[in-house]
Order: C-alpha cells, then sequence, then structure tokens
C-alpha cells in the first residue's frame, strides 16, 4: 500500500516544477542554511566523509558542491588490467545482461526499448542489438561523479527530454519503461570494444546532469538535441579508463550498453551486487 500510494504521487507531482525548485535550493550559499541542508542530509544517509578531500561538511560552498564532492586521489583505484571494464560509480547493480531483440530487462518483467533509451536513433540502437547492458543505481549516500568504464573517443552527446519519475526498486518494479521515459544525456563513445553508451538517468529533484566537456544539460522539453564530436570544433575528447566524464546533482542511474559479442560481464555480478567505481564490471572480449 505504502508503495502503491508513492507511485501515485509520482503521477501527480510536478515533477520538473519541483525538481528545478530544489536545483535552486541546492544552490545557496547562504552560511546557516546550505549548512543545515549539508548536515541533515549527511547525517539522515550516514555519509561517510572520510574518503572525501574535503571532509568538514560546513566548508562545502553550497549542497550541490557536498553532493558532487571529489574524493582522495587514492580513495578508488582503477582495477589495472588492460582488458578490464571498470564500474563508472558507486552504488548497487540494478540489473545487467543481454540486449535482446532490443529490449533491455528493468525488473519484475518491465522492459524498455534501447531505440527509445538512446532518443529514437535506428542507426544507433542497431549497434547495441544483442549486446550487453549494466545498469548502475546510485543511493543518496554514494558518491555522485561518474567515470568512464573504458577508454574511449566521444563520438555524440544526446540530450531527451523526458519524465523524472523517482529512480528505486519501487518505480521500477512498477512504472513502464522508467528509464526510458526519464530526462537522460546519453554519451556515444568509440573504444577498443566498439562502441560504447554511458547514459545518465535523471530522476525526482535531480537538480540537473553535467558532463567534463559541455557542462550542466538541461534537455529542450519538447525534442530530441544531438551535439556530434567529429565537427572541427568539437572533436577532441578523448577519456581513459577510470577518468571522470560527469556527475549527478542529486542522484540517479547509470547504464552502460556495448555491442555484440564484444564484452563479458563478471560471472558473480547479479541485481543486487554492490558497484565501487574502478572496481571490474567486466572483460573486452
Amino acid at each position: 500500500m505504502k508503495d502503491t500510494l508513492f507511485i501515485i504521487m509520482q503521477y501527480l507531482t510536478p515533477q520538473h516544477l519541483l525538481s528545478r525548485l530544489v536545483g535552486k535550493l541546492a544552490e545557496c550559499r547562504l552560511p546557516g542554511l546550505k549548512n543545515l541542508l549539508i548536515k541533515l542530509f549527511a547525517k539522515r544517509y550516514n555519509v561517510d566523509m572520510s574518503q572525501a578531500q574535503i571532509e568538514q561538511l560546513n566548508e562545502y560552498e553550497n549542497f550541490n558542491h557536498f553532493f558532487t564532492r571529489a574524493l582522495k586521489a587514492d580513495a578508488r583505484p582503477i582495477d589495472a588490467d588492460t582488458n578490464s571494464i571498470v564500474f563508472p560509480a558507486d552504488g548497487s547493480v540494478s540489473q545487467l545482461g543481454d540486449i535482446q531483440d532490443g529490449r533491455i530487462f528493468q525488473a519484475k518483467g518491465q522492459m524498455y526499448s534501447t531505440l527509445e533509451l538512446l532518443g529514437g536513433s535506428e542507426a544507433l540502437a542497431a549497434q547495441f542489438d544483442q549486446g550487453k547492458f549494466a545498469t548502475i543505481y546510485l543511493s543518496p549516500r554514494d558518491y555522485h561523479r561518474v567515470h568512464m568504464p573504458l577508454g574511449g573517443k566521444l563520438r555524440q552527446m544526446i540530450t531527451v527530454p523526458g519524465e523524472l519519475f523517482s529512480v528505486n526498486e519501487a518505480t521500477a518494479a512498477t512504472v513502464p519503461r522508467l528509464f526510458a521515459r526519464n530526462e537522460r544525456v546519453v554519451c556515444l563513445f568509440d573504444t577498443d570494444a566498439g562502441p560504447m553508451a554511458l547514459i545518465l538517468v535523471g530522476a525526482m529533484i535531480v537538480a540537473g546532469i553535467e558532463t567534463v566537456w559541455a557542462g550542466t544539460q538541461a534537455p529542450l522539453r519538447r525534442r530530441v538535441s544531438t551535439s556530434h564530436y567529429g565537427d572541427a570544433a568539437l572533436s577532441g575528447v578523448q577519456l581513459n579508463k577510470g577518468e571522470e566524464m560527469g556527475r549527478f546533482k542529486l542522484g540517479s542511474t547509470a547504464i552502460v550498453l556495448f555491442g555484440k559479442d564484444c564484452v563479458d560481464w563478471e560471472a558473480a555480478l547479479e541485481a543486487g551486487s554492490a558497484t565501487v567505481m574502478g572496481e571490474k564490471l567486466g572483460r573486452v572480449r
């Protein structure tokens, strides 16, 4: 009953208005207010600050600065195997496995299409048909920067408008096509394992999604927008495995896609497995 009421409220809430208002609050620099917000959040979610570059809560400029906090240089060693693929973020595995006939498993019988997830391009979706996917959920207490699972050169960035449902077990099990409905930023890279897509999915009260090459991304309300990084003015975005590629201002989900017969995930991984950025997710075939 509790989950049912929660889902109903998701449909009734003015998702974008609420999220933008929270975004304004998260940028507030008034010492009394921002320190209170940060301390209440850190206590509520038992946030571990021992690995952060700035350990003292009141030294952060605002809530977003705290939430996207940098870690100490040695906090997340990157797996040294040249053929390994690493987790892009701290959190847990929501689902992972095979992309079957252009469909990705969400939860409890819920599926969504690669075509819709990637913004509607059939040519792009075809590159991942019969490939692999991994969906990583970032909880509120986690480190919220997203890093490269494998080194690659940026080819395209697609900003896709959508809803802003909360992303958790209840909504994943109940809201049809959740990850293909929510606002998201799709990043396409060319790698040694072929094309790789890294999708940053927005959610309720997520105050923004950033990439290291283009800053904050705010999808247009009515249409998909694509930037082609093969253009001379935009070329040269090359990122190594484990290098930061983006971040969430408040949490959500990262989805990794590879093409057919390109990679294998670690056999022990399953829904609910804990993830640590830089540890092994799989291997290049």
